[in-house]
């Protein structure tokens, strides 16, 4: 990978990043001024089941943040966009479509097949 495809990777890595962490920015403002003590339990159920959904989804890019973290190192060490199981080159058009990945598509592939196989 040249210099270009590194940094136009970082750039995309930390672009994300801060979408994601502005994204978490507006959910506790969101939260703490949408929370209310609603008399009516069906709406007070209501409120809590979109808050519920809110926090799974911001644990969900949490754990993304941390992956992004992980490849951003990756990129300072000299080691993103190689494969953790076979070592090969990830392709630049698998790394655009997923920034954060670290099988090639060919160990992908077999992974996903071992774990349909081990889940049926």
């Amino acid at each position: 990978m040249n210099e270009d495809q590194k940094s136009h990777f970082r750039d995309l890595l930390w672009a994300w990043k801060r979408e994601l962490m502005e994204e978490v920015d507006r959910t506790v403002h969101h939260m703490q001024d949408e929370a209310a003590n609603f008399p009516d339990p069906n709406d007070r159920a209501t409120q809590e089941s979109e808050f519920s959904l809110e926090l799974r989804t911001r644990d969900r890019e949490r754990k993304l943040i941390k992956k992004i973290d992980e490849a951003l190192d990756k990129l300072d060490h000299d080691e993103y966009g190689y494969c953790e199981s076979c070592g090969i080159e990830i392709g630049i058009r698998r790394l655009e479509a997923r920034p954060t990945a670290t099988l090639c598509i060919d160990c992908k592939t077999l992974d996903e097949i071992r774990e349909k196989h081990m889940g049926k």
